[in-house]
């Protein structure tokens, strides 16, 4: 798998997280995007570290667990 280096400011970047999130969610994440870039943080971590995503390989990736490429936690053999 190739690996892709950059550099993004998060500081002034607009977080939100799903809606379908309730206000209370503690198992969530936020996503913002920004020029050339998206980035996902836990949303109990706000000043703590992002991973930051090219656009494309986020539409992939969200692409991929809306077609359940990704089974989840209740998926027999975890």
């Amino acid at each position: 798998m190739a690996t892709q280096g950059f550099s993004v400011n998060l500081a002034q970047a607009t977080w939100f997280k799903s809606s379908k999130s309730g206000p209370n969610c503690d198992n969530c994440v936020e996503v913002a995007y920004v020029t050339g870039a998206v980035g996902v943080r836990d949303s109990k971590d706000k000043a703590g570290p992002a991973l930051v995503f090219a656009p494309g390989n986020w539409h992939a990736f969200v692409a991929s667990t809306r077609d359940g490429a990704f089974p989840g936690p209740d998926a027999q053999g975890r």
